[in-house]
């Protein structure tokens, strides 16, 4: 039976850390100039992109390759899922030319009939509920830097509904971080999202953004009005601007050690301004994109070669 990546809910926190640290494995390699060209040798993969995409495309693209794979991308309306075809029946053939399904869509249920249908690992390159490559990257990022994962507070400001929020979510209280949500009580995280984590008291939820940041490692925000919801724009920037955007002025109520972490793209002087972003003692926002490529990695092995899944440092 094939594994599947698709909200990593299902994965524990050996599994989520043996992924990270492979990554860190293959970032090392990268810059010592070694090849790792044999790991996906004679395997295809499939990246299927409903939505626009820049960091999942590119490194889920270049992490096949140097893989050793071939990555064939398909965009909706080259295929004839743009022309009525049942998702089941692209699974079934798509499963019969590639070794792994990779979909960036507008529904996570299109992802679930994918998977279910599937004769080979389908994995989530983003839905409109949940990030899991994204999670895997900010976490690796963050070990990087703090050496460690478990104890440390993140802040997130902004939109709880946020798909890449419910993934941090998801990952996080798996691995022991406190996570603070500061959002207007009508974009509070969803009770279905809530109810399916790991460690439910990890997660807490305030309207105040600045109780948030308090004594926080870590400052998250996203965008706030996300692909597919432009007829909200004009609604959630009503109630989301000015109070939770982070600045400077929020920033001064953080640890003085914090990081700011963005999934990117942003939208500057929205939900952070362009200081906050280019502040290199602070900001490792590059830092996360980079490591897009190294965690694409390690999922992509994850799945297909879990006799290469567990490493040592």
């Amino acid at each position: 039976m094939s594994r599947h990546l698709l909200t990593l809910k299902d994965y524990t926190c050996e599994e989520i850390m043996n992924i990270i640290k492979l990554a860190l494995v293959f970032k090392r390699l990268r810059k010592m100039g070694i090849r790792t060209s044999n790991v996906l040798e004679g395997m295809t993969v499939a990246l299927i992109f409903e939505k626009p995409s820049t960091r999942t495309r590119a490194s889920m693209s270049v992490a096949v390759h140097e893989l050793g794979g071939l990555p064939i991308l398909y965009n909706r309306d080259e295929l004839q899922l743009g022309r009525g075809e049942p998702i089941k029946d692209t699974a079934r053939v798509l499963s019969l030319y590639h070794d792994i399904i990779s979909a960036r869509v507008y529904s996570h249920r299109t992802l679930e009939e994918l998977a279910r249908y599937s004769s080979v690992p389908v994995i989530n390159m983003l839905s409109d509920l949940y990030h899991p490559l994204q999670a895997l990257a900010d976490y690796m990022t963050i070990y990087e830097v703090f050496g460690k994962l478990e104890g440390l507070k993140l802040a997130f400001i902004g939109d709880g509904t946020d798909n890449v929020l419910n993934s941090l979510m998801i990952v996080g209280t798996k691995l022991g971080v406190e996570i603070h949500v500061a959002a207007p009580k009508k974009y509070f995280p969803l009770e279905n999202i809530l109810r399916i984590l790991e460690n439910r008291n990890l997660v807490t939820l305030t309207e105040n953004p600045v109780e948030a940041v308090k004594k926080a490692d870590i400052i998250y925000t996203d965008v706030f009005v996300s692909m597919g919801q432009e007829n909200l724009r004009k609604e959630k920037l009503s109630a989301l601007l000015p109070k939770y955007q982070v600045n400077q002025a929020l920033l001064k109520h953080a640890e003085k050690e914090y990081i700011f972490m963005h999934c990117l793209p942003a939208h500057r002087e929205e939900e952070v301004t362009d200081e906050v972003i280019e502040d290199r003692k602070h900001s490792v926002v590059f830092k996360q994109a980079e490591n897009r490529l190294h965690t694409a990695k390690a999922a992509i092995v994850y799945v297909t070669r879990p006799d290469l899944g567990e490493v040592s440092l």
